[in-house]
């Protein structure tokens, strides 16, 4: 026994046993049954609602008429993009923090506090929330928080001293000394944004990781003892005379090992100082002190004698400095005054700071290692107060929060409803009154389009958007150095003169003027009416385009034969003169008249008028012998030609849909939503005179008809008189009909026997 394919289970959640089925009601409209919205209930449990019944799955959150705060706030994932879930979680959201989920489908802006469930928790921390906001604001009395309120949210949080966002300024602390720590704090280890305010400040982790810096510090001279002569034979001097011996030891390591090997050979003097040619090498580039190549030289000039002049001319010049410094905060006060330094003086100097360049090896390497310790000591002194706004900063952020949750709450009591009815039904579409995909309205060619949608990538969105089967003419709209696509759907009337390079006006939702130019055009027929003219039409405009080929190409040759005659004729005193002096004999040959027709072409353009009148007569002969059966061959040949543009084009129109337009849009649309011959005549309105006026005049400048209608008329009865005397149908009627005429009878001689 096979099993049994399992059904996918719906994303929308069933009820609970408990709770009896949602009732909804429907309206059909487009070609697919549309939820309605009447009550708060049906908001509360959209959830229930099989989502195969919603027509969109998904839009966009920019490129459509709505709020972009409001969207951002549903579109939880931010992706830009809001989806059913998305929608579910919003309606139940703010439905369980209202104690009756009516008010939604007023679309207020304004919130008032009875409204909230105060026996929901997250409704009570609301209540409270506002009731603070409107106390900041100086409004205790009020009863109502208005969007407004809410949407001030940053110029409140930026004058207030903790707004939340967990930073630091140095305007938060009011102390000199704590001030000065973040100042510290922003010098060593950056700042960060405040969210609410113009200056910077630092957060947590800067915060804790300087004050971890300093405390390892401070742990550091705690070892370093100022009272331990043998560690610190100076005092707290010794601190700075260990740095300075610090950057010169190995530098001065390496010339007394020079001076040793020089006193050992007095040949080794040579070699251990530098060679012409390493000067000579120095010398061809630019001469910095600091610079490496001058910085390896050594300390002085080696001698056997083993000693370092402290001062003077003969110290290399990257060390001078370094040399003075040491000289300064070690020798002096260790050793006393002295010009020079022997091998044995700074082996002493080595030995008796031995011990603390020890533990400064283990001296930690950061910024606060420079600092002393009464520095050291005063940021400790402030790193609890610091913490401590920290803290206070941070708990506001519950605070904020809450004014969020208010700000979205309002929001959603506001715009909800309009989502709704743009997005789990089409009903502002269809009932016109302005869905939030519709850009604005276009008007070109005697028709004002409201079917328009901002497109992103024309080419793109074509290739979906053909599928259709809707005239789609594609702008570009600029206004004051502004610029954007739109498509604009034309769903009534004609299009025979829709064309790229048209120029029109575009009023988006906001009611200002673009300039608008088709750029791109997708035909599709607009009505069977127009599909019945649509043959006679391009058959006419190939007759106009054939003749105005062939004009062109006659007034081309005409032209070139002009030019050419009168060429010949302003040169024709230098041709003559040309021709005698070469043969003065020679006779000239007779021109040939320009504009001469030949007879033999006069004779051939008859036999073929002949020929084509012939076969004319012929047709029509057989048209006549048709009798009573005339009309239904007219309408015959009427089908013949109209019927397959009028089937191609009712097929088309049955298929006419606004979701392939949005889906290009980046909408995912549920279902087909038809765009019928009655909503597409709503859609792009052509211009009629408004009812109750009149015209106060005739138009001067009208076409007349009456003359050449007459002359065409009788020209066509005299044609119809004369291809019937030549089939002989006159005369084979003429007859019969006397036979049943008894006056006619009696009136007529009989014919003559044989």
């Amino acid at each position: 026994m096979s099993a049994v394919p399992t059904q996918p289970t719906s994303p929308s959640p069933s009820p609970s046993p408990t709770t009896p089925p949602h009732r909804w009601q429907f309206i059909r409209v487009g070609g697919a049954d549309q939820v309605i919205f009447r009550t708060g209930e049906d908001i509360a449990r959209l959830g229930e609602l099989d989502q195969k019944l919603w027509v969109a799955l998904a839009c966009p959150t920019r490129g459509i008429d709505f709020d972009a705060r409001t969207l951002d706030l549903i579109d939880a994932d931010g992706d830009g993009r809001v989806r059913p879930p998305e929608v579910v979680a919003a309606c139940e959201w703010v439905c369980s923090r209202l104690r009756n989920p009516d008010v939604l489908l007023q679309g207020s802006d304004v919130l008032a506090l009875d409204d909230l469930d105060a026996g929901n928790a997250d409704g009570a921390r609301l209540i409270e929330e506002a009731r603070r906001l409107l106390q900041i604001q100086g409004k205790p009395d009020s009863a109502t928080l208005t969007l407004a309120d809410i949407a001030d949210r940053g110029e409140l949080l930026a004058a207030m001293r903790f707004n939340g966002d967990g930073v630091i300024t140095p305007e938060t602390a009011e102390d000199d000394a704590v001030r000065a720590t973040v100042a510290e704090i922003i010098r060593t280890h950056g700042s960060v944004p405040d969210r609410h305010k113009a200056t910077p400040g630092v957060d947590r982790a800067r915060i804790e990781a300087f004050f971890a810096e300093v405390q390892a510090a401070r742990d550091w001279h705690a070892k370093a003892d100022a009272n331990d002569k043998a560690l610190m034979p100076l005092g707290e001097p010794t601190l700075a005379a260990a740095d300075a011996t610090r950057k010169v030891q190995a530098k001065l390591d390496d010339y007394f090992a020079r001076c040793r090997v020089a006193a050992f050979d007095a040949q080794a003097v040579a070699a251990l100082n530098p060679s012409p040619e390493a000067y000579d090498a120095l010398g061809a580039n630019r001469l910095d002190l600091s610079a490496d190549p001058i910085a390896d030289l050594p300390l002085a000039p080696v001698t056997p004698r083993c000693v370092l002049p402290l001062h003077g001319n003969r110290i290399n010049p990257a060390w001078t400095g370094d040399i003075a410094a040491f000289a300064e905060r070690a020798v002096t006060p260790l050793l006393g005054a002295r010009d020079e330094l022997a091998e044995t003086e700074w082996l002493s100097i080595k030995q008796q700071l031995a011990p603390l360049q020890a533990l400064m090896a283990k001296r930690p390497d950061n910024a606060a290692a420079a600092l002393s310790l009464a520095q050291l000591d005063a940021f400790l002194q402030t790193r609890e107060p610091l913490l401590a706004l920290l803290h206070d900063d941070e708990a506001a952020e519950t605070h904020n929060n809450l004014l969020v949750d208010l700000e979205k709450l309002i929001r959603l009591q506001r715009d909800l409803v309009v989502l709704l009815n743009n997005f789990v039904s089409f009903k502002a579409f269809y009932r016109r009154e302005g869905a939030i995909f519709q850009a604005g309205t276009l008007y070109l060619d005697g028709r004002s389009c409201e079917l328009t949608v901002q497109v992103q990538d024309t080419a793109k969105h074509a290739v979906l958007a053909g599928l259709a089967k809707t005239c789609l003419a594609y702008c570009d709209c600029t206004r004051q150095g502004q610029k954007m696509s739109i498509v604009a759907a034309f769903t009534a009337g004609d299009i025979d003169f829709l064309f790229v390079g048209r120029n029109g006006v575009f009023y988006d939702r906001q009611g200002r003027d673009w300039d608008a130019t088709i750029t791109k055009l997708i035909e599709n027929p607009t009505s069977v009416a127009q599909a019945f003219f649509a043959p006679y039409k391009k058959f006419v405009r190939v007759i106009e385009e054939q003749v105005a080929k062939r004009a062109a190409a006659s007034e081309a040759a005409g032209q070139g034969t002009l030019t050419s005659f009168a060429t010949k004729l302003t040169t024709a005193d230098q041709a003559t003169a040309a021709g005698a002096a070469k043969t003065p004999a020679a006779p000239a040959a007779a021109p040939r008249t320009a504009g001469r027709v030949d007879v033999g072409t006069v004779a051939a353009i008859g036999v073929a008028l002949g020929s084509i009148s012939a076969v004319l007569v012929a047709i029509f002969g057989k048209f006549v012998d048709l009798g009573q059966w005339i009309p239904v061959a007219l309408i015959g040949i009427i089908a013949a030609i109209s019927g397959p543009s009028m089937l191609i084009a009712w097929l088309k129109l049955r298929q006419r849909s606004l979701g392939p337009i949005l889906d290009a849009s980046g909408w995912a649309i549920n279902g087909r939503m038809k765009v019928n011959v009655r909503l597409g005549g709503m859609l792009s309105q052509t211009a009629h005179v408004p009812p109750g006026a009149r015209r106060v005049a005739r138009d001067p400048y009208r076409e007349r008809h009456g003359a050449a209608g007459v002359a065409a008329a009788a020209v066509l009865a005299l044609a119809l008189v004369v291809l019937a005397w030549r089939m002989d149908w006159l005369d084979h009627r003429l007859p019969t009909a006397l036979q049943h005429s008894p006056t006619a009878a009696a009136t007529v001689p009989p014919a003559p026997s044989s």
